[in-house]
């Protein structure tokens, strides 16, 4: 946006204003590719030249201008019965309904607002959009750590139901394996806390 100051006798100045971009835009953006999201749309309240420009900028798929906050949580619902799995990323008031209406809600933390926060289904507590990838990592890690242990249990479970049905191992022996496997299952668990 530019802007002309006059006085009386003419123009006396030019001053200019611009959105920025966050500085890791860009790259989060090209991370988030990297992990396989496939279509990047940025909804927004500005009007469409300044959101073409910074979605050109950053290398955002699609855009959507000049949208009140009805508007933008009924794309989000259009995007999630389209692509059935939508994350949508917001840190204000208006984005509230979006977050709840995505499939995935994620606030933006120090700057996001309370209702944002309280909606999101993940809060992100730095204005550090590359933590997206971060926690998308983290989920990924986490979902293949739940499956590792659900089926080391259930495999557990396999062997020593059977065996102690039979009589192959003594009762006793059947709950101490298994209460020796809830502890490797624990164990594993913990190697998230390291990460």
């Amino acid at each position: 946006t530019t802007v002309v100051l006059v006085d009386p006798n003419g123009p006396v100045g030019v001053l200019g204003v611009a959105d920025t971009v966050r500085g890791q835009s860009a790259d989060t953006i090209s991370r988030l590719r990297a992990l396989g999201v496939e279509h990047i749309v940025m909804l927004t309240g500005d009007n469409p030249r300044t959101a073409a420009a910074i979605a050109t900028q950053v290398g955002i798929d699609d855009i959507a201008a000049s949208m009140s906050p009805e508007a933008k949580a009924a794309h989000v619902q259009g995007l999630v019965e389209r692509y059935r799995h939508v994350a949508m990323v917001g840190d204000g008031v208006n984005d509230a309904p979006s977050l709840a209406a995505a499939s995935v809600g994620v606030a933006m933390g120090t700057a996001g607002s309370d209702i944002a926060l309280e909606t999101a289904d993940v809060a992100l507590m730095a204005d550090d959009l590359s933590k997206l990838v971060t926690a998308i990592g983290t989920g990924r890690r986490t979902r293949g750590v739940v499956t590792q242990n659900l089926a080391l249990s259930l495999a557990i479970l396999a062997t020593l139901v059977p065996l102690a049905l039979f009589g192959l191992i003594a009762l006793p022996v059947a709950v101490l394996a298994h209460e020796l496997s809830e502890l490797v299952v624990i164990l594993n668990g913990t190697r998230m806390a390291r990460t």
